[in-house]
Formats: C-alpha cells, structure tokens, sequence
C-alpha cells in the first residue's frame, strides 16, 4: 500500500488557510477589551452592579478558531453576576431575558457604536465593521451548600426564557486539560488541537455552515476519537476522521463534556449531515490506499476534501518535478515552529 505523506501539504495548509493571522487576533481582542469596558461603563452609569467576573470561552479561549472567507468570527466573553444583584428596582429577580436587556443597554449606553448591540437567545451580540463579533453570554452565580454543608458555586446561563446550568469555562479547562495530558506522554497533544481546525475547517466551508454541527460537536468528536501519529497531521487527521466515521454510523448522540446531559441526540440533522460529509470525504481520500497512488492524487485528494486548489498548488522538491512520485515528504519547518508568511503567529 502506498503511503503518501503529505504532512508538510497539511501543515502548509494549517498555516495559510486555516490558522488566524496576527492582525485578526488582534483586532478582536482589542474589540474584546474595549466591550468589557463599555460594558463596566455603560452599568456604573445606569447605577448597576458590575458582573463578579468576565471570562473568555469557546473556541477563542480553546485557540481551536478557524479562518473563516467572509471573516464571520465570533469572541465569546461571557459574564458571570452575583445572584443577589440580578435584581430589578423593586428587589425582584430578573428574568433571563430582563438580565440579557440589562447587559445590551450597557453596552450601548453612549450610542458610539455604528451598530448596537443586540439580544440574542443565549447571549448579547455586538457585531464590529471588520465583520467578527463579541457574544456575551449572561451567567448568573448561584451558591448553595453540599451534602458535606459546604459552600459550592455553579452556573447558569441566561438562556431564552430560562436559566439552564451551564459554564462554558469548565469545557475550555476541559479541552486545554486534554491537550496538557497528551503532551504529558508519548503524544502531541497541539497536534489534536490542529486536527480539531482542519476538521473544522472541512465542516464549516460557506455552503455547508449552516447545516452542519457545532464547533463544540466537533471538538468532542475529536477529542474522544483522536489518533495521534508523529510528525504526520495528515494521517492523524484520516485516522481520526475513521474513528469518528465509525461511531458516527452508529448513532449521531454526542455526550456534554463536563455536564450530565448531550451535546447532540440520536438522529440529529446537523450531526448526520457532518456524518455523511465525512463519510463521502474519506471515500474520496481511498486513494491513497492503491498502490500505484502518485503525489499528485494524493494532492488531488485533499483538495477535494477541502474544497480547495491549494495542496496540487504546492511546489514539490521530492526530486518528482510532476508531482507524480510516491516518495517522502518534502523537507518542511516543523509544525510546531511554522509561521504565517503575513508576520501572524500560530493560534492553535
């Protein structure tokens, strides 16, 4: 069986078109910064009380972003408040949607902003003209006591017209506690991380984003089906892509990571629609199990897979100068060191 490594294609790949540049990451932390201030403003004017705590969570916070071609980018930066001063004047508990109103009226007490910011069903959003936007997603802090008679705090997040337990910082220190432990052993753990974007990357192309699954979902996918294979993101990325076609093809439930509850039921539409594309992706990529398979078809099919010219694009120095040899990889920057060619570090 022939095997192509394409590792340094992949890497290249993972750094262009994958990997947010310097300038991105940038501007939306700087957007991020100056909406926490607006936000403490906008409540010391209307005589409110400040949340306990603002927190950067999801995909940001994970460095599991992708690049995205209309640069629809999303901050989530949620804020936690003391139970006791989510109240309205007259002493009374605010409702979830009373408490995300609190929030977007702070965020656009000055009127500064060519576009305010709006309540949405799980968060305030605050679009900017570069195109991403900073969601902030309302928790309220609720202490109670344990079996033990001890104090224990949790979370709930101001979702619709309820509030649902839930602390999306717990899933981040989740993931980050994954790629920590892989880089405890014999494994590369910012590997599982790069293979989360690229497979993230693959789902979420313009035509497919929204009918395919969450960044969570994938996340969780990954995580739990992840096949390390050293120096070669490409092959780790295949062989993860089979471990998850296996158990997707099964059932399409997805378990929450840190709550007793699901990410995805059993016969969930967005889940199998990821499910069938990834089934027809690793179709397309069972040409580099043929023994004659060349460079070039390998190349040919990972541009298929990702809807892209970019992998027949690149130069080939294996000593094949049509792209057609069946030899090693070409010699490449290690993925760890690899730089975008515009100054921007790597965010994953």
């Amino acid at each position: 069986m022939a095997d192509i490594d394409c590792s340094t294609e992949m890497s290249n790949f993972h750094r262009d078109n994958v990997t947010l540049g310097l300038k991105q990451q940038q501007q939306m932390r700087v957007n991020r910064n100056a909406g926490r201030t607006r936000l403490e403003n906008g409540l010391t004017e209307a005589g409110k009380p400040q949340p306990k705590e603002v927190h950067s969570q999801g995909s940001y916070q994970m460095r599991t972003m992708v690049q995205d071609d209309k640069n629809d980018y999303d901050i989530d930066d949620g804020a936690y408040f003391a139970s006791a001063d989510l109240k309205d004047d007259n002493g009374n508990a605010l409702t979830p949607l009373a408490a995300r109103e609190r929030v977007c009226d702070a965020l656009k007490w000055d009127g500064r902003l060519k576009k305010e910011a709006e309540v949405k069903r799980n968060c305030v959003r605050q679009e900017y003209a570069e195109g991403h936007h900073i969601d902030l997603p309302v928790y309220r802090i609720v202490t109670t006591k344990n079996d033990d008679d001890e104090v224990v705090e949790h979370y709930e997040l101001a979702s619709g017209d309820d509030w649902v337990k839930s602390d999306a910082r717990a899933v981040t220190s989740w993931f980050n506690g994954k790629v920590g432990t892989l880089n405890e052993g014999e494994a590369d753990g910012s590997q599982m991380r790069r293979v989360t974007k690229l497979t993230k990357k693959f789902a979420r192309r313009q035509n497919w984003k929204k009918k395919t699954t969450s960044g969570i979902c994938i996340t969780k996918l990954v995580v739990d089906h992840f096949k390390a294979s050293t120096n070669r993101d490409d092959k780790a990325l295949r062989e993860t892509w089979k471990a998850i076609d296996s158990t997707l093809q099964v059932s399409t439930a997805i378990e929450h990571p840190v709550l007793d509850s699901k990410l995805a039921s059993s016969g969930d539409s967005q889940v199998s629609f990821f499910r069938d594309c990834l089934y027809d992706a690793l179709k397309d990529l069972e040409v580099l199990d043929e023994n004659d398979c060349t460079r070039t078809q390998a190349r040919e099919a990972w541009d298929k897979v990702f809807d892209t010219d970019f992998f027949t694009e690149q130069p080939d120095n294996s000593g094949d100068a049509g792209g057609g040899g069946k030899g090693a990889a070409m010699a490449v920057t290690s993925v760890e060191t690899a730089r975008r060619n515009d100054g921007g570090g790597r965010f994953g």
